[in-house]
């Protein structure tokens, strides 16, 4: 089995440091992101995939699975009651909102945006993946790469 470090996640973050110039932390969690109530009656910490500090930035990727059915992961269901697809979408979008609502700034990565396989992975080419990735970080701050 791969190790994490060896995630797609890890490599999409690891360039935006690159381009940032700047380290981040991995699965970083905050006070007040929470995810479901555990069996012990508390929230979970929701973690967010990478955030870069020095820019008060959150980003997260988004693999295959948050936009297309995956039969054997998708149908279990979560502690709240509703099948990991739908827990997905509604941690995606608490993860986005309370961001925005704290101030961070916020940067999705789709898998489709970059260069992948037929199921998703990404085929890591690191000089188209580096333009595209610049591309959406100018959008969010408009004067870094004049």
């Amino acid at each position: 089995m791969k190790k994490r470090t060896d995630s797609d996640e890890k490599y999409v973050l690891d360039l935006i440091a690159k381009i940032l110039n700047c380290p981040y932390e991995w699965q970083k969690t905050f006070p007040g992101l929470a995810g479901d109530v555990g069996k012990n009656g508390r929230p979970r910490k929701l973690a967010i995939d990478g955030y870069f500090k020095e820019y008060n930035l959150i980003v997260e990727y988004r693999e295959i699975q948050h936009f297309q059915a995956v039969p054997f992961m998708d149908k279990m269901m979560t502690i709240s009651g509703v099948p990991r697809d739908e827990q997905r979408r509604i941690y995606d979008k608490r993860k986005e909102t309370w961001a925005v609502n704290n101030g961070y700034r916020f940067l999705a990565v789709n898998y489709y945006e970059l260069e992948h396989n037929s199921s998703g992975k990404l085929k890591r080419n690191e000089a188209k993946d580096l333009m595209v990735l610049k591309n959406k970080l100018k959008a969010i701050y408009k004067d870094m790469f004049d």
